[in-house]
């Protein structure tokens, strides 16, 4: 209940300042909750290494890339 109670204790006291500070605390909390959002679901391309690993396993890599080339000119 005290999150509650905090909520809306700072709904009152930003109900109360000026609109040019409302905005102002509006910015900041978006701001605020952009950057917790962004951080919170980051992934680094790291964690792609060896995925697919068994798909290139027993295939020589200088002849997969000799048929694309090839694949190119028609």
């Amino acid at each position: 209940m005290a999150a509650s109670s905090n909520y809306d204790s700072a709904l009152e006291l930003a109900g109360s300042l000026p609109a040019d500070e409302q905005m102002r605390l509006i910015r900041a909390l978006l701001t605020q909750s952009s950057a917790v959002k962004s951080t919170a679901g980051q992934s680094s391309v790291l964690e792609l290494c060896g995925l697919g690993a068994e798909i290139w396993d027993r295939l020589d890599a200088q002849d997969y890339v000799q048929r694309e080339r090839d694949s190119w000119t028609g």
